[in-house]
């Protein structure tokens, strides 16, 4: 476990490279200017919009450009090296036939703007794609424009806030609520839409607090925001109740899609009584995610919800595929054009890949892998598994190491930043907040048997190195390209500098 080793270049940033005059590709200098005919006019660039001088970029050969970026990703840990067990995450390996489907030039050549006619490919692939989403998830149509989950979360709160205004009650149906174990973007969304948020308690087994639920709902209450497994990995085996004790109050179920890696195949939101599904795109179905996008969050809905959809739609008129604009009780558009079509995209290719069969498969190997890591890391006895310990867990686990950190002072924050010693990617740590000291574990479907051993393993060995030597692990990590961070100073808005302009003017 100790031969983890990351490379570390000395490797100034693109700007600091190069030299004046150098290039990768030399374009030819035009003789003549070139003209563009449109209908019978002929266009010329405008003298006043040609640039006077060249922009300030930085000038490299092609081989400076390639080393450059060659020697950062020895430099960065990745899907592709290792166990990446960010619970709730979902940090899955990204197969390469569907970049590869993704990246053909039939796809990345299209333009938004071109006529319906000439797009028909694409429009039936995504028409395609929400239709296979609506029958995994059990809902009656999806629309594929939100860029992400929360963006997802947040045009459901959008559809409720559509509906119940339709409904003439918009003025009294200000709550939404949250259970205690929710992800952090769920009051967010709730709250951006215009609503209150309601927070309801976990009861001892890490499910919703029924009694809770009956105390809270009321007729201000606009609907619920539920994860099912939720944040613990636990299948909430009560959503039946939940279900009808919402929808008997007038509100609306909301499933935040977040964790449908666990029972793809299995069940479907829609049949567990949700009205609005979002789905985490790049977390179910084996797209790149991380670092800021992108992402793709589409959202499926009950019958009664679909007017409220945005547009446009896609839709077939038996001929062609066409957009649809007229829906008059629609929210109208949440983002430019169709969605991250890249994603939806690879989206198409994994389901297509894997079939019907294939998903319900990847789904028992993500919650075979999560309890096989509950067993092996509760035997270890440093570790401790809250919240009813003798139930299986679905796709994920979130332990505790309380006990450890009052023994020897190494926190959860520690044995992450240790991990990353033995060449393996932290887990989620603090999440959920109803855990204290938590460290949140999601394997996937992605990785072996061995891989997982491995991080067993590190596991034992960061327990034993915490009670014989927790200095060590507090000055975690040394093995990393970048040490250990001043974590406030690198979050802090004065120390970022997010562009080469704000780079110079702190210099100067």
């Amino acid at each position: 476990m100790s031969d983890f080793r990351q490379a570390q270049w000395n490797e100034p940033i693109l700007f600091e490279l190069g030299h004046k005059g150098r290039r990768g590709y030399i374009v030819p200098e035009v003789e003549k200017p070139i003209k563009q005919e449109v209908g019978d006019v002929y266009t010329l660039l405008p003298e006043k919009m040609r640039r006077k001088s060249l922009p300030k970029l930085p000038e490299l050969s092609e081989v400076e450009v390639v080393r450059h970026f060659t020697r950062l990703s020895q430099m960065n840990y990745s899907v592709d090296l290792g166990l990446y067990p960010l619970g709730s995450c979902t940090m899955k390996y990204n197969p390469r036939i569907s970049d590869f489907l993704a990246s053909l030039p039939s796809s990345t050549q299209l333009h938004p703007y071109q006529d319906e006619e000439t797009v028909q490919g694409i429009l039936e692939l995504l028409h395609t794609l929400s239709k296979w989403l609506a029958e995994i998830t059990g809902t009656k149509e999806v629309s594929l424009q939100p860029a992400a989950g929360a963006h997802g979360e947040f045009l459901g709160a959008l559809i409720m806030r559509a509906f119940h205004e339709l409904n003439d009650d918009l003025d009294k149906r200000t709550e939404l609520i949250i259970p205690d174990s929710s992800h952090g973007t769920n009051p967010a969304s709730a709250t951006m839409a215009g609503f209150n948020t309601l927070v309801v308690p976990s009861d001892k087994t890490g499910c919703i607090d029924i009694d809770a639920l009956q105390a809270a709902v009321s007729n201000r209450t606009a609907g619920l925001m539920l994860t099912n497994p939720n944040t613990l990995g636990i299948f909430e085996e009560n959503i039946q109740e939940i279900a009808g004790i919402v929808h008997d109050a007038g509100g609306l179920l909301h499933y935040d899609g977040a964790n449908l890696n666990a029972i793809l195949g299995k069940v479907r939101p829609g049949d567990m009584g949700f009205d609005i599904v979002h789905i985490n795109i790049h977390k179910t179905f084996g797209t790149p995610h991380g670092g800021g996008g992108p992402g793709a969050g589409p959202i499926g809905v009950s019958e009664q919800l679909e007017k409220f959809l945005p547009v446009p739609r896609i839709v077939n008129d038996g001929k062609s595929y066409r957009l649809d604009y007229e829906r008059p009780h629609s929210v109208g558009k949440i983002r430019s054009f169709h969605g991250n079509v890249s994603v939806l995209l690879r989206a198409y290719a994994y389901i297509l890949s894997l079939g019907a069969e294939g998903l319900k498969e990847a789904a028992e190997i993500s919650v075979l892998n999560a309890n096989y890591l509950v067993k092996k890391i509760r035997d270890l006895g440093a570790y401790e598994l809250p919240y009813d310990a003798k139930r299986p867990r679905k796709h994920e686990c979130v332990f505790s190491v309380k006990s450890l950190s009052k023994e020897t002072g190494v926190r959860a924050l520690n044995i992450s930043k240790r991990l990353l010693d033995y060449g393996i990617h932290a887990p989620t740590t603090y999440f959920p907040s109803i855990v204290e000291e938590a460290l949140m574990i999601e394997p996937t479907e992605s990785f072996e048997k061995e891989e997982l051993d491995r991080f067993v393993q590190a596991l034992r060995i960061i327990a034993e190195e915490a009670k014989a030597n927790p200095e060590l692990i507090l000055n975690a990590p040394q093995n990393t390209s970048v040490a250990r961070l001043d974590e406030v100073k690198a979050s802090h808005p004065r120390t970022m500098l997010l562009s080469w302009n704000a780079y110079v003017k702190r210099n100067v």
